[in-house]
């Protein structure tokens, strides 16, 4: 399958091209920067010099392919409307050339997206009022070309895509325990993340662009949800600091935003049992803690 591909240069993108790569398929993925291109050569992709605004240079790369996979994301979060927009426009623009063709598009959001406090289903409608809200219309446009003749998946990614080199949400919470002395959570730290291996991430994403059917929503999430406070004191114990509770007001000001405080209050464990029968995937790289204790991640910073 000739696959094009936005995000491929990302954190997750690179090990998604080298999965594509290796199954046979030949990608040609969105590059912004020489870096970027250079990056995508080095895994075996042809790069597709553009950006996400580009609306002609989505539109080709979608032209030429077999299928769509969408994992680019970006844009000011001062201004959520604005990402939203952008991302909308891009899915529409990657969308409209698979008309009535039967060919995959795949497009990324979150399992932020979904309701706290329980754990959330596959068939379980998102929260419109939730934290993640703003990737809830990008959803929606990837569908919509379900009935349009498009095989029109989503993935929603766990907050934590972890494995090497991960600078993400986890190396956020570290950075902030280096800076603060402190390895904290908020309340009794109870609230659940689900979590993903970014390689086991990568064969989903593999499985969901060659067999999921249109309108399948799929969830990327090995683990259900673990508690932020075992996180907390997994970090601690690595970087030999002691674990502190913070209320809401202060987690506002330990953290390095009010919305990094909020996510890392949210109780979000989520099921993914319907993707691994849909698929047949089957997670198998180390687990979220396994892989804060023994991979790189506590290791000292470089000079």
């Amino acid at each position: 399958m000739r696959v094009f591909v936005t995000g491929g240069s990302g954190q997750t993108g690179p090990a998604v091209v080298t999965e594509l790569v290796t199954a046979g398929h030949t990608v040609t993925a969105l590059a912004r920067s020489d870096a970027a291109a250079a990056r995508l050569e080095s895994l075996g992709a042809a790069p597709h010099r553009g950006s996400l605004d580009d609306l002609d240079t989505l539109r080709t790369g979608a032209e030429a392919a077999d299928g769509v996979l969408h994992m680019a994301y970006g844009g000011d979060f001062s201004d959520l409307d604005d990402m939203m927009r952008r991302d909308r426009n891009a899915i529409e623009t990657l969308g409209r050339p698979l008309e009535h063709s039967g060919k995959p598009l795949v497009v990324t959001s979150g399992t932020l997206v979904m309701p706290a406090g329980r754990e959330a289903t596959e068939r379980d409608e998102p929260d419109t009022a939730g934290i993640a809200a703003f990737r809830i219309a990008g959803e929606r446009a990837c569908l919509d070309f379900a009935a349009r003749g498009v095989r029109a998946s989503v993935v929603r990614l766990a907050p934590t895509v972890h494995g090497p080199e991960d600078h993400g949400f986890i190396p956020m919470l570290i950075a902030t325990a280096r800076r603060t002395g402190v390895s904290a959570y908020v309340g009794d730290g109870t609230n659940r993340w689900p979590a993903v291996h970014r390689l086991d991430a990568a064969t989903l994403f593999r499985l969901a662009l060659e067999e999921a059917p249109a309108g399948s929503v799929l969830h990327g999430a090995a683990e259900s949800g673990v508690t932020l406070k075992s996180i907390a004191e997994t970090i601690a114990r690595g970087l030999d600091l002691p674990t502190v509770s913070l209320t809401p007001d202060e987690a506002a000001t330990h953290f390095v935003s009010p919305f990094m405080a909020t996510a890392y209050a949210f109780d979000g464990p989520v099921s993914s049992a319907h993707t691994r029968a849909l698929l047949g995937w089957s997670p198998t790289h180390p687990a979220l803690l396994d892989d804060l204790e023994h991979g790189d991640y506590l290791a000292a910073p470089a000079a």
